[in-house]
């Protein structure tokens, strides 16, 4: 390959890594406003995996109040 010819290729080359994360981009953004973050509070497997993180790491420990600081 002569060196204008590899130039070329890479040039090509990182315009079309460029178009195809700047699509997935918009895709992704499409994506997160057609499916938005549900805002509920904490659900029970989060409690749980609290509760068993804290009794492995303290054992007898009893948690009685779980809250979501924001």
């Amino acid at each position: 390959m002569n060196p204008p010819d590899l130039l070329v290729v890479c040039l090509s080359a990182f315009v079309a890594v460029f178009a195809l994360l700047s699509f997935l981009a918009v895709v992704m953004r499409l994506l997160i406003t057609v499916y938005p973050e549900r805002l509920a509070g904490i659900d029970s497997a989060t409690i749980a995996a609290v509760t068993a993180a804290a009794a492995y790491a303290f054992p007898g420990t009893k948690i009685t109040k779980v809250e979501e600081i924001k």
